[in-house]
């Protein structure tokens, strides 16, 4: 069964169009109910620090968020308005919370999340890296999209990066409410090829249920030749002209992501296509 509920969202009017192309045929695939949710920052005053605003600046503040604020209503209403299936524009102020905590709030109702790739050039403060945010705390799979993406839907020709770990399996079952029926799959393993591909058991078994679901499945394997494994799968992606990356992400603690980088934060940083994360 496909995702009844779409979160997309929405955190600059640049994105927002760049997002709603991607989110609209995904709830109309679907018949999903499609939430954009977009944050109003709180302008906070600590009371350990003593400064005066004065009230114009408050005023000048307010306004220019519900300015932003609408302007991504009116992309996400031109997006949905001759659409049949549900749309619902939310805007939530942070309050004493960041943004990336309603962010994640919201998406716990969700069965899929999108968000666009980090923009350091217009996202707000309290926007800061809230993809691996989400993906780390909402339980929920997120796609994170590139910036200015223009490429094809999402759902009929899928790579899906596999290895044995908890969230390479969760990864692969939420892959199947976003693949189309008879999708192409392509399971890909980096890792250093053995003689006899057949000894891979547990990729052959997950090939396997993927093609009892009636997907066209191939199981491949691929060296990481000096090259990332983020390297590698944008290399294969590119190869086989998907328009989905999946893959598991954070399999490792904080501390070891920070000091030795991961394959998750690379991807979030080298990104090409649309990215499923699931943790």
């Amino acid at each position: 069964m496909g995702p009844k509920t779409i979160l997309v969202c929405l955190t600059t009017p640049e994105n927002a169009e760049t997002l709603m192309k991607v989110a609209v045929p995904l709830a109309r695939k679907h018949g999903a109910h499609l939430v954009g949710l977009h944050t109003i920052e709180a302008l906070l005053v600590y009371p350990s620090i003593a400064m005066h605003i004065p009230e114009p600046a408050f005023a000048a503040f307010n306004a220019s968020q519900k300015k932003e604020a609408q302007g991504i209503r009116d992309i996400f209403t031109k997006h949905t308005q001759s659409e049949d299936f549900v749309s619902e524009f939310r805007l939530v102020r942070a309050e004493a919370a960041s943004a990336n905590e309603r962010m994640i709030e919201s998406a716990r109702a969700a069965d899929l999340v999108i968000m666009a790739h980090e923009d350091k050039d217009r996202d707000r403060y309290d926007q800061r890296h809230a993809q691996s945010y989400v993906i780390r705390e909402s339980g929920r799979p997120v796609i994170v999209v590139p910036l200015d993406y223009e490429g094809p839907e999402i759902g009929a020709n899928i790579l899906m990066g596999w290895s044995d770990t908890r969230e390479a399996t969760r990864a692969a079952h939420d892959m199947l409410g976003v693949a189309d029926d008879g999708a192409a799959l392509t399971v890909l393993r980096v890792e250093k090829p053995s003689k006899d591909i057949l000894q891979d058991d547990d990729a052959v078994d997950i090939a396997e249920m993927f093609a009892r679901h009636g997907l066209k499945t191939t199981l491949e394997r691929r060296a990481p030749s000096g090259h990332s494994i983020a390297d590698t799968l944008n290399k294969v992606a590119f190869e086989k002209g998907a328009d989905l990356i999946v893959t598991g992400a954070f399999g490792h603690s904080k501390a070891y992501d920070f000091v030795l980088g991961a394959t998750t934060y690379a991807l979030l940083k080298e990104q090409q296509i649309p990215v499923l994360f699931s943790k």
